[in-house]
């Protein structure tokens, strides 16, 4: 579950407020700050194995991206700001972004290629908020990673099945492509990148 701690603020409030290596996840979401769950280790290990994965591809390429550790996602000038799970930045657009050099902040759509969130609990947040925020930004593709099956019925299928969903930017609007078990999952930014539902969700399971 995700906590919210009451008193709305501002976004330049939320950056000077960020505690420093407090092991206590934020983010802010419309005004509120919420405290993040602590995620489970079958997040965390698909979070690294992705995040491997697609690094090796970018590399592969010699296209000037990159994964950092600590970035905030600030949507279109919202008091909002994401911690996402997988942030793949392009390192050429970084000099248009306002907040870059003061607060590791990306406002821009064009400086992400990729966005990457591995559902828990709060899965409303991922189909709901961040698809919304990310889809307004004009972030190319964003992926949920619904190892869990948590996310609502409409979302993967009834009954509930483990799914990756993948929001294709067209014309300002996601279309989304939902791929499970053994799909060759069909990534627009890496179009040569060979990955597997079942690759993804067994990395948990090592």
């Amino acid at each position: 579950m995700t906590q919210a701690i009451p008193k709305l603020v501002t976004f330049d409030e939320f950056v000077d407020w960020l505690p420093e290596n407090s092991g206590v996840r934020y983010e802010l979401h419309n005004g509120s700050i919420v405290e993040m769950a602590q995620p489970v280790g079958d997040h965390e290990e698909i979070k690294g194995f992705v995040a491997k994965k697609v690094t090796v591809e970018f590399s592969r390429l010699d296209i000037p991206f990159f994964i950092p550790n600590q970035v905030i996602v600030r949507p279109l000038e919202k008091d909002s700001g994401y911690f996402p799970d997988v942030l793949v930045i392009n390192q050429a657009n970084l000099a248009n972004e306002p907040l870059w050099k003061k607060a590791s902040t990306i406002t821009l759509g064009a400086s992400i290629p990729l966005i990457i969130e591995v559902v828990s609990t709060n899965w409303r947040d991922d189909y709901h908020l961040k698809y919304a925020d990310y889809e307004e930004m004009g972030i190319a593709e964003y992926w949920i990673i619904d190892y869990a099956a948590l996310g609502g019925r409409n979302f993967i299928g009834n009954p509930k099945q483990p799914t990756i969903s993948v929001c294709n930017l067209v014309d300002g609007e996601y279309q989304i492509s939902k791929f499970r078990d053994s799909d060759r999952i069909i990534s627009p930014t890496f179009p040569e990148l060979h990955l597997t539902p079942n690759q993804i969700f067994q990395a948990g399971l090592v």
